[in-house]
């Protein structure tokens, strides 16, 4: 795991821990309904960032008898638990309070307090967002910001920017439902501005749960890595067909590699070995991030034999197997 995405989420605990001590503060003050959402939401986007690290320290974890390819999707896990709790907590919970403020609306006390507190959440919520969105566009390359989300395989970085974008527009929103509610007189503002935070809530929620579903189930790599592997194998005579090529994102920084390859007829079961060893190698130099390597050796025929009749290809004693 990259230092980077630590850096990141160390940031946004640091702000959002602060700035939830002083939102529950000033909802006593004031009894605003959107001030208590927001002191709220920054209690869930700050459990929601330990949850990440734990997630990052178990990842990477040694691979051993019971879990023989390491832990690295743990992170992915602990990331959709946070979209779960974004829902369940941050949005039910601002729902609930803003349908109560409409049932029985009352004006904002102490206003000022209000602003005051809001001033200074954008600003350090601004400060740990700006951090994440450097992370974010270093990571992203020359892809859209949706797109580098949905091809990206950390899902730490892109989890804090969201929350933390939902953490600003959360700001404003309370910051102008309170303020509309000083100009007009009208106490429904603060509902309404708690109910539309809620709402925000439930968008990223939903979001993040679809984007980390995929790599918890098992998502293939960039398919640039795809390609540099098929680049390697072609480029070499020995190799007749590349049968199938399965990559697997086992973690952020964990890939694992399944190929079936069709061998020279020429070639001794001495060469087949010594080819496999070399393009495991090879495979592994050129992208860091492959931990594991699986080769099968089978003919083109019998493989696509095989695809026709909708089975796997089976282990035979004369499959040749690289880790």
């Amino acid at each position: 795991m990259a230092s980077g995405s630590k850096k990141v989420i160390y940031a946004a605990v640091i702000g959002n821990s602060g700035i939830a001590v002083t939102k529950f503060i000033a909802a006593a003050f004031t009894h605003s309904g959107a001030m208590m959402a927001e002191a709220i939401h920054s209690v869930v986007d700050t459990m929601n960032q330990l949850l990440l690290l734990w997630g990052i320290k178990q990842s990477n974890r040694p691979a051993n008898k019971d879990f023989p390819l390491g832990y690295g999707k743990e992170v992915y896990f602990w990331s959709f638990v946070v979209a779960l709790l974004v829902f369940a907590v941050g949005a039910g919970v601002s729902l609930y309070e803003g349908v109560k403020r409409l049932i029985h609306p009352h004006p904002i006390e102490n206003v000022f307090v209000s602003y005051i507190v809001l001033v200074i959440a954008m600003v350090f919520e601004g400060w740990a967002w700006h951090m994440a969105l450097v992370a974010f566009r270093r990571v992203k390359g020359d892809r859209g910001y949706f797109e580098a989300a949905h091809a990206g395989k950390d899902p730490t970085i892109f989890v804090v920017l969201l929350e933390d974008t939902a953490a600003l527009l959360g700001l404003m929103v309370a910051f102008v439902g309170t303020l509309l509610g000083q100009l007009t007189g009208i106490p429904y503002f603060d509902g309404a501005a708690t109910i539309v935070i809620g709402l925000i809530l439930t968008l990223v929620a939903c979001f993040l749960a679809w984007e980390t579903k995929s790599l918890l189930i098992g998502e293939a790599a960039d398919p640039e890595v795809d390609n540099q592997i098929r680049k390697i194998i072609s480029d070499d005579d020995r190799i007749v067909s590349v049968n199938e090529l399965i990559t697997v994102q086992m973690g952020p920084e964990h890939i694992l590699v399944n190929l079936s390859l069709d061998f020279a007829q020429s070639l001794s079961s001495s060469n087949v070995e010594e080819t496999i060893s070399e393009f495991n190698q090879k495979i592994k130099d050129t992208i860091p991030n492959v931990r594991r390597v699986f080769i099968e050796a089978e003919s083109y025929t019998a493989h696509q034999r095989q695809q026709a009749a909708g089975k796997q290809s089976p282990k035979v004693d004369s499959n040749l197997e690289s880790n």
